[in-house]
C-alpha cells in the first residue's frame, strides 16, 4: 500500500489553492468539476502521485464553512486490486465500510476502511506500474 492523498472540505476552493500554492509552495495538480454532484475538486502537493502524496481540496457546492470536527475527509492509499485488499482486511479483522466498486460519476475502483477510531481510510485502485515496484 501506498499513501496517496489527504482530502479536506474547503469552503472556498481559490482561496484555499491560494495558501497550499503560495503559502506552502505547493503546486497545483489539477483540478476537475464534477456538475452531476455539485462539486469541485483540485490536489496541491510537492510532486505528482505516486512518487509523492497529495492534498485533495474538496469543494462541495453552496457550502461555505465546516465545523472543524467535519472538515476531515479521509486518508488514500493505493492498492492493485480494491477487491482482494478489501478481503484481506476483513480476513484480518478490519472494517470494510464500503465495498470495492466504481466510484459515483467515475470509473475508478475504491473502497472504503473504517479505523478503530471511526477515521475513514480510502483504498483507490491502481496498476502496479502506477504504484511503483514493490508497492501492494
Amino acid at each position: 500500500m501506498r499513501l496517496l492523498h489527504t482530502m479536506i472540505r474547503v469552503g472556498n476552493l481559490q482561496r484555499s489553492i491560494d495558501f497550499y500554492t503560495k503559502v506552502l509552495g505547493m503546486t497545483l495538480q489539477r483540478t476537475s468539476e464534477n456538475p452531476d454532484y455539485k462539486y469541485s475538486l483540485a490536489f496541491v502537493g510537492y510532486g505528482t502521485n505516486p512518487g509523492h502524496a497529495e492534498i485533495e481540496l474538496t469543494y462541495n457546492w453552496g457550502t461555505e464553512s465546516y465545523e472543524m470536527g467535519t472538515a476531515y475527509g479521509h486518508i488514500a492509499l493505493g492498492v492493485t486490486d480494491a477487491y482482494a485488499a478489501c478481503e484481506k482486511i476483513k480476513a484480518s479483522g478490519g472494517n470494510v465500510s464500503r465495498e470495492a466498486g466504481p466510484v459515483k460519476g467515475g470509473t475508478t475502483v475504491i473502497a472504503f476502511v473504517t479505523d478503530p477510531d471511526g477515521y475513514k481510510i480510502e483504498l483507490i485502485q491502481r496498476s502496479e506500474e502506477a504504484l511503483g515496484a514493490g508497492l501492494r
